[in-house]
């Protein structure tokens, strides 16, 4: 059975929703994030990738990475920093702030979700955002990440609440001011959601031309090679049954595939699988032979030989560096 392979991988690296801000900023006024080393300790201890987001629910302002163009938002407008840079939202563009410190960010977020935050001077909000971070896997393979550009920019601001991310900021703010029971995993949840239609809109403005894991999930028969490969990653896969079950032959998918993807599709499934086993070691006691029967390596020796080759380090190093973080 063919899957739905940005779902699959996004499960498998894990996205996670974690932490939630409510801001409300008076002109003149400017917050500069510091970099991820200094926010996952705080933020998400263990994390291994940071994603940071804003959203403008009132008002305008600029966002950017630090050093770089700054970008301007509208009410309505979302703003991914897929990377976890260091940026600096503001008033206007070309204002700078102190970053803020740890000490500040765990003062912050000594509360409950939503955390306020209020930064400018005084009189009527120009600005209201909600803001946020993601994590996820980065290792040992996430094909999504590395097709990422740094900034993603979204959203429609003359859509009002009928697009869904229009949506996204009227339950979030329902969440935010009501603070009802269960209010926290809605807004982890409603942030994993945010971030995966950011993904889906900006997939549908990839140029024809584009290469990339991406590219290679819109093309027809990439994109169903992928998915039967995730659907089912432990079965014997051949680039000829690949290339019967899209509708291709073998060598055109071979070529079609390593352009876009990056990689031929052998390569591909060996990579994904170890990604697949990486999450079964970080996530529980889950044995070795049953992980490598869940990922079609018929022996636990094949397995480890195929891990260590593969990541660097032997399944078990892997577990042990797992559990200490």
């Amino acid at each position: 059975m063919a899957s739905d392979a940005l779902s699959d991988l996004l499960r498998t690296v894990r996205l996670t929703g974690a932490t939630f801000f409510d801001v409300v900023a008076r002109n003149p006024w400017a917050a500069e994030q510091p970099t991820r080393e200094l926010v996952l300790p705080k933020i998400l201890p263990g994390a291994e990738h940071l994603i940071s987001y804003h959203v403008v629910t009132e008002g305008r302002c600029y966002a950017g990475i630090i050093g770089e163009e700054p970008i301007a938002l509208d009410a309505g407008e979302v703003i991914v920093f897929t990377r976890g840079d260091a940026h600096v939202m503001s008033s206007n563009p070309g204002m700078r702030a102190q970053p803020v410190t740890p000490a500040e960010m765990e003062a912050v977020t000594s509360g409950s979700l939503p955390f306020f935050k209020s930064v400018g001077g005084e009189g009527t909000p120009s600005v209201k955002l909600v803001c946020g971070f993601l994590a996820c896997d980065a290792h040992p393979f996430n094909p999504l990440l590395d097709n990422l550009p740094p900034i993603i920019k979204a959203g429609n601001p003359q859509g009002g609440d009928a697009n869904w991310l229009g949506q996204f900021i009227r339950l979030a703010r329902s969440e935010s001011a009501d603070k009802r029971a269960g209010g926290e995993s809605v807004l982890a949840k409603l942030s994993e959601l945010m971030f995966i239609e950011v993904v889906r809109q900006y997939l549908e403005t990839l140029p024809p031309e584009q290469a990339g894991w991406l590219a290679g999930l819109r093309d027809p028969f990439v994109g169903k090679a992928l998915s039967l490969m995730h659907g089912k990653p432990a079965h014997d896969w051949t680039i000829e049954e690949l290339a019967k079950d899209v509708g291709l032959s073998r060598s055109v998918l071979a070529e079609r595939f390593t352009d876009l993807v990056g990689m031929p599709p052998m390569h591909y499934l060996a990579k994904w699988r170890m990604q697949i086993a990486a999450g079964l070691l970080s996530g529980g006691n889950t044995n070795m032979a049953t992980i490598a029967a869940e990922i079609g390596y018929g022996s636990e020796a094949a397995f480890s030989r195929a891990f260590k080759k593969s990541v660097g380090v032997p399944p078990s190093a892997w577990r042990r560096r797992s559990a200490a973080a």
